[in-house]
């Protein structure tokens, strides 16, 4: 492995009572000090109280990352992840800021394929990313995202764009757009709509950067009441911003809509179906 270098930009992790401490350890190490290019601050945002084992790790964080400056922020209550992005946004010291989830592990090469794109001119750069379900050695599938604009554009009008465990984004343009909303699941989406709306500079690098853990229950949770609701309010504000159009609001509600109530067999066999074809296009 080549020789580490330091960049000037913040890594922003949340953490809550249900996460792993084991995963939330092989994150913080992979994001920092098995990075090609190691990010100057760690931003650890404890959305709420934790067990023992997840307040062990935090303690340690900063020997975990190999000395890098870590900043630990803690909400005295579970708040969701608006929330806790929003509070963690405002103590990052770096105008570039990556996204890192507390079960993922970012591949060495992350940030030094990203940054530069940063300090080119773009503002919001993701990545494919590749799932796996418990050893890091048994690759699942890759997730892949656009990298043409005009490709994302329209894609946006579907569907999210980008993997948000994957993106590093500017922290000013971020805020200028409002910054992270509170929308249960769907945060991520939402903002990222409104940041292409509002003509940001955006791209994906075309090869798998992140490795995203699969649990058991990940197609259970795209769908029942709790996400169609989340939906619903989603295509509305989409809706409102004109960043959709009736006609695809309809669509988006129909298609997106259904695909909650279906059983999890036949949602687990649409969503592999549908990665096949990204990797066509």
């Amino acid at each position: 492995m080549q020789a580490s270098k330091t960049g000037n930009f913040s890594v922003l992790l949340p953490v809550y009572a249900g996460d792993d401490s084991s995963f939330l350890e092989r994150s913080i190490v992979s994001v920092t000090r098995e990075q090609l290019l190691v990010p100057s601050q760690l931003v650890i945002v404890q959305d709420g109280p934790v067990g023992d084992s997840l307040a062990n790790v935090l303690k340690n964080a900063e020997l975990l990352s190999g000395g890098v400056p870590t900043t630990l922020v803690t909400l005295p209550v579970n708040g969701g992840l608006a929330r806790a992005l929003e509070a963690g946004l405002s103590r990052c010291k770096y105008r570039i800021v990556a996204r890192q989830d507390a079960d993922d592990i970012s591949l060495p090469e992350r940030f030094s394929r990203q940054i530069p794109l940063m300090e080119q001119g773009y503002q919001l750069v993701g990545s494919a990313i590749r799932e796996f379900a418990c050893e890091e050695s048994e690759l699942g599938d890759i997730r892949l995202q656009p990298a043409d604009e005009d490709k994302i554009h329209h894609l946006l009008t579907f569907r999210d764009p980008f993997n948000h465990p994957s993106v590093v984004y500017d922290r000013e343009v971020v805020a200028e757009c409002g910054g992270y909303e509170h929308l249960d699941l769907m945060e991520d989406y939402w903002l990222f709509a409104r940041m292409i709306s509002a003509g940001v500079k955006a791209t994906n690098l075309q090869e798998p950067l992140v490795l995203y853990r699969v649990g058991a229950g990940a197609y259970k949770r795209r769908g029942g009441l709790r996400i169609l609701r989340s939906e619903w309010a989603l295509q509305t504000r989409m809706l409102r911003a004109g960043i959709i159009s009736w006609p695809q609001f309809m669509r988006n509600l129909a298609v997106r809509g259904g695909y909650r109530f279906v059983p999890t067999g036949v949602r687990r066999m649409v969503y592999r179906l549908s990665l096949r074809l990204r990797k066509r296009t």
